[in-house]
Parts: structure tokens; sequence; C-alpha cells
């Protein structure tokens, strides 16, 4: 059986592997071999975790949409107000 608080442990290990991982892996790519980038690739399939192309994409909309919304917000301002 288990220790009190040990699942929790385990969890707390796992996150912070996670969120070291993605330095680790750009930093080093070419020390993994292809089935290990394969088996990463599965695993954040499976947690449903984005790509960096996928995060890049986002950003970029996001960026798009802002810029969009300064037009037409300038292009309220300077309409004059009816009445």
């Amino acid at each position: 059986m288990a220790a009190p608080g040990s699942g929790r442990l385990l969890l707390d290990t796992i996150e912070e592997l996670l969120a070291e991982l993605p330095s680790r892996v750009r930093g080093g790519r070419e020390r993994f071999s292809e089935s290990a980038l394969s088996a990463l690739r599965g695993i954040a399939d499976e947690l449903n975790l984005v790509t960096r192309d996928e995060l890049d994409e986002l950003e970029l909309r996001v960026a798009q949409l802002e810029h969009r919304l300064r037009l037409l917000e300038q292009t309220d301002a300077s309409r004059p107000f009816p009445g």
C-alpha cells in the first residue's frame, strides 16, 4: 500500500518532468532516436498537449484579431456621433 500523499508526489514529479521536457527536447533533438521522439509525440497526443507549432499559430491568430479589433476601434472613434 502506498504512503499517504505519495500519489500526489508522483503527479507533481510527472508534471515537473513534463514542464522541463520541451526545453530539453528543443536543445538536443539530435540526441533522441526517432522511436523516442515518436513515443514522446504519442504521450503528448494522449495528454492533449499542444505542439510549439500549434501554439505559435494560435499566437499569430490572436495577434491578427487584436490588430483587426484596434483598426475597428480606430474607425469607430473617428466617426462622428449621429445627432
